[in-house]
């Protein structure tokens, strides 16, 4: 698979934050431990390449829960077999990133 190869460190870790439930910037960021200026310029590479894709919140959510709206990310169905296929690549990643499946086994 291309995105295989050319897939950085960052970006699988940023796949594992959002398959683990981190779906929006920040909680990426507090997930990884990764800063802003790594964390929104990945995200939008990982859409530009169909790993990943995003949809704003409604404005009234946001208006709510007074603060601006998120952007909400999801793996895609190439995403998500970028995201196994780093596991074989980056094994220690699926350890620091348990995901909603196996926190409830």
């Amino acid at each position: 698979m291309a995105a295989e190869a050319k897939l950085s460190h960052t970006a699988a870790m940023i796949l594992h934050a959002i398959h683990a439930g981190s779906i929006y910037g920040f909680s990426v960021m507090e997930k990884t431990g990764l800063p802003s200026g790594t964390v929104y310029p990945a995200l939008r590479r990982l859409e530009r390449d169909n790993l990943i894709r995003s949809e704003w919140e409604k404005q009234s959510v946001a208006d709510k829960e007074l603060r601006p709206p998120r952007k909400y990310y999801h793996l895609t169905k190439t995403g998500r077999a970028t995201l196994e296929a780093s596991q074989r690549r980056y094994p220690l990643l699926a350890k620091l990133f348990a995901s909603p499946e196996e926190e409830h086994v």
